[in-house]
């Protein structure tokens, strides 16, 4: 028998010290691209990807061989190299440590993909930390906010 799973999660995480470093819509597209890349070669469906200056969300079907946490660290783990390769975000540290992923059904794919796509206009009113915590609390993840600073 094969195995079949139809999982979407929400990852999300932010740069070191939540530092706006990732700067220029232009270079971001070209994160993105990369991000893609490792995605692919996790076996993983990407939905959609976007983010602002100090965060990104990641909209991905997981591949039932390759497992989150794998991924994430995948994912911070390489494009942390590439970007300093690149020279593309001068300021760039790397990553902070952990993420969130949050799961969804499927039906709840386009209303994700059209709220990741309008991060940009999101942030203007709403800080990550803000979002952050309002996901946390939509997906009932007890936390500690001192952890969250």
């Amino acid at each position: 028998m094969s195995t079949y799973t139809q999982i979407i999660y929400q990852i999300v995480f932010s740069t070191k010290h939540r530092d706006h470093t990732l700067v220029g819509v232009d270079a971001r597209t070209l994160l993105f691209k990369y991000i893609w890349g490792v995605l692919k070669n996790n076996k993983c469906v990407l939905y959609k990807i976007n983010g602002v200056e100090d965060h990104i969300h990641i909209l991905t079907h997981l591949h039932p061989g390759t497992s989150l946490s794998s991924l994430v660290k995948d994912i911070k783990v390489s494009t942390s190299i590439w970007i300093k390769k690149q020279h593309i975000f001068p300021g760039f540290e790397g990553w902070g440590v952990g993420y969130g992923a949050f799961t969804y059904t499927i039906k709840e794919r386009r209303a994700l993909e059209n709220y990741i796509e309008n991060q940009v206009t999101h942030h203007l009113q709403t800080s990550f930390l803000q979002e952050y915590q309002e996901l946390l609390k939509k997906h009932k993840i007890k936390f500690d906010s001192q952890f969250l600073t």
